[in-house]
C-alpha cells in the first residue's frame, strides 16, 4: 500500500513492514553477552543494584537477560534504553538517578573512560570464520615485508588472542593490538581504579619503557620498538565501515588502511581521500575562525573530564574575543540548532565517536574541539596531524599547546570572506558592560563590538509570544471544530 496517500481511509488503514530481530535461544544469549562474566562481576563485587544499559538493537533480549541475571544473583537490576546521547556512551547519570551502584553496558563501545560508578563493558561476541579471515590477510599482505597493525571493532575483540597466535606464528612484523577489559571502579569502593582524573587519557597516548613506545589509540593498545614510527606500518581493520573506522583513519591519516568484514567475507583497501576528509576540516576551522559567536554543545554527561574540556573552549575562546554560550541538547538535529540565529559556529563536546559529524545540512557549522582550538589558538600550527579525542588537548596532555599571552600576529586574512580579521586577545573585564567600547591599539583608536544576546533580542523583529495581560477580550465558549484536518464535519459535501 503507499505510504503517501492524501485519501484518510487509506491513513488510517496502512500498513508498515517491521523488521524483526531474529530471537536466539537463552543459551546463545548467554554465550553472546558472556553474561556469566556479569554474574562474577555482581556476585564478586557485591552489588545490590545494578544498572543494565542496552543499544536499540539488544532491547529485544534485555528481559531475558534481567530475568537471568535475578535468578543467579541476589541483585536487582533495571534497564536503561534510548539514552540521551550516543549508545556507545556510558550513561552514568541515567544511572545515578536510579541510585545504581554499578552499570553493566552492552554493545559497542567508544571505551571512552568514565568516573561516576563502577563499569563493565560486554560487547557482545559477533562470530567470525577466523580461517576466511587469515586468508584474506595473506591475499592483502602478500609481500613478508610489510609491517602490519591489526585493529577491530570491539565486538571482535574475542579473537584477538586467536589472531595473535595464528598470524605471529609465522610473521613477527605482525602487531595484534588489544582492548584491556574495560573495568572501571571508584576508589571507595575498594577496588583498583583504573579512571583516576589525575591519570592520562587511555583514549589516544603513547608511553615509552625499555625500549618499547606503547601507543593507544581510541581504547586499543599496541607496542613498537622506540626506533620504528607508526607512519610506516599499514593498519588492518576487522570489521564493517562505521564511525569508529572513520575515526581510526583520520588519527592514523598517514598509514594506508586495509578492512575486512566478516559479515559480507570481503576485503579491500580503503579509498577514503582522507586528504580531501582533512581539507574540508580545513574549512570548517576558518569557519570557526571567522565566528564571532560560538555554541557550545555539551554531547555527553558521561565522559570523564568533559567539564574540563568546556572550560578550557570557554577560556581560549575569550582570550581570542569570541562570545560564547553553552547549550545541552541532547542528540543533534538540524531543528534544534536553527533556533539560534545568533549563533555562528558550535563546538561539539562529545566521545571520540560523535564528535566528528558532517554538518553540511546543518545552518552553521559544527566543529571538535581540536578544531576550535587551531581556531583560537595561534601557537598550534595546521600540520594534517588529527585527534577526535578531547582529552589530547586539554593542559598536562601529550598534544597541549598552551595559548600564547599576546597575539603573534595582530590581524589574520579570512581565507573564506578575504576579509581581514582581528587577532587580538581580548578580556572581558576591559570592554566594560557597554554594547560597544573604544580601544587605543598602536596610537589608533578602534571601535570594538560588544554585542550580547540581549542586543539581538531587541534588534528582531519578532521577540516571542507576549502575554498582552488585560489587553485581550473576554470570549464566550464556543463549540470547537470535529473531525480530521483531511475532512471536518462542518465542511460542505463532508459526510458526518
Amino acid at each position: 500500500m503507499d505510504a503517501f496517500s492524501s485519501k484518510p481511509e487509506d491513513v488510517l488503514q496502512r500498513t508498515v513492514d517491521i523488521a524483526v530481530e531474529k530471537k536466539r535461544s537463552l543459551q546463545d544469549i548467554e554465550n553472546f553477552l558472556e553474561l556469566d562474566r556479569c554474574i562474577t562481576f555482581v556476585t564478586q563485587n557485591n552489588f545490590k543494584k545494578v544498572a543494565l544499559q542496552f543499544p536499540d538493537e539488544l532491547l529485544w533480549c534485555s528481559a531475558r537477560v534481567v530475568s537471568f541475571l535475578s535468578q543467579n544473583t541476589s541483585a536487582r537490576y533495571f534497564i536503561l534504553g534510548d539514552t540521551s546521547y550516543g549508545s556507545c556512551c556510558v550513561d552514568e547519570i541515567a544511572a545515578q538517578h536510579a541510585d545504581a551502584d554499578s552499570i553493566i553496558h552492552f554493545g559497542r563501545s567508544c571505551l571512552s573512560p568514565t568516573t561516576r560508578l563502577p563499569v563493565l563493558h560486554i560487547y557482545g561476541r559477533q562470530p567470525v570464520d577466523v580461517e576466511d579471515l587469515i586468508k584474506s590477510f595473506r591475499e592483502l599482505f602478500s609481500q613478508s615485508e610489510q609491517h602490519v597493525i591489526v585493529l577491530y571493532d570491539v565486538i571482535y575483540a574475542h579473537i584477538s588472542d586467536e589472531l595473535e597466535k595464528r598470524l605471529q606464528s609465522t610473521d613477527n612484523s605482525v602487531l595484534v593490538s588489544k582492548i584491556p577489559h574495560r573495568e572501571s571502579f571508584r576508589k571507595e569502593s575498594g577496588i583498583t581504579d583504573q579512571t583516576d582524573e589525575s591519570a592520562p587519557s587511555p583514549i589516544h597516548h603513547t608511553e615509552e619503557k625499555e625500549n618499547v613506545t606503547t601507543h593507544t589509540v581510541s581504547g586499543r593498545e599496541f607496542s613498537l620498538p622506540t626506533d620504528h614510527d607508526v607512519e610506516n606500518f599499514s593498519i588492518f581493520y576487522i570489521g564493517a565501515e562505521s564511525l569508529t573506522l572513520k575515526n581510526l583513519m583520520m588519527s592514523l591519516n598517514k598509514c594506508p588502511f586495509y578492512t575486512y568484514d566478516p559479515e559480507t567475507r570481503t576485503n579491500r583497501r580503503e579509498t577514503l581521500n582522507v586528504n580531501k576528509l582533512l581539507m574540508k576540516r580545513y574549512y570548517m576551522i576558518e569557519r570557526a575562525k571567522d565566528a564571532g559567536i560560538v555554541g557550545i554543545l555539551v554531547g555527553t554527561l558521561g565522559v570523564a573530564k568533559y567539564l574540563d574540556i568546556v572550560g578550557h573552549l570557554k577560556t581560549i575562546m575569550k582570550k581570542a574575543g569570541k562570545k560564547y554560550y553553552t547549550f545541552a541538547v541532547g542528540k543533534l538535529n538540524v531543528a534544534k540548532l536553527a533556533n539560534f540565529m545568533e549563533v555562528q559556529a558550535y563546538v561539539l563536546v562529545a566521545c571520540q565517536e560523535n564528535t566528528l559529524i558532517d554538518s553540511k545540512e546543518f545552518y552553521q557549522p559544527v566543529v571538535t574541539p581540536f578544531e576550535m582550538e587551531i581556531a583560537c589558538n595561534q601557537a598550534r600550527e595546521w600540520t594534517g596531524d588529527y585527534t577526535t579525542d578531547f582529552h589530547d588537548i586539554l593542559p598536562g596532555a601529550s598534544k597541549h599547546v598552551p595559548m600564547p599571552d599576546s597575539p603573534l600576529r595582530e590581524t589574520d586574512v579570512s581565507l573564506i570572506t578575504g576579509r581581514l580579521r582581528s587577532n587580538r586577545i581580548s578580556d572581558d573585564a576591559d570592554l566594560g558592560n557597554n554594547d560597544s567600547a573604544v580601544v587605543k591599539r598602536e596610537e589608533a583608536l578602534t571601535v570594538v563590538l560588544h554585542n550580547t544576546a540581549g542586543g539581538f533580542l531587541a534588534d528582531r523583529s519578532w521577540q516571542g509570544l507576549e502575554a498582552e495581560l488585560g489587553q485581550t477580550a473576554v470570549q464566550d465558549v464556543v463549540e470547537g471544530t470535529r473531525g480530521i484536518a483531511a475532512s471536518y464535519t462542518h465542511e460542505e459535501g463532508t459526510p458526518v
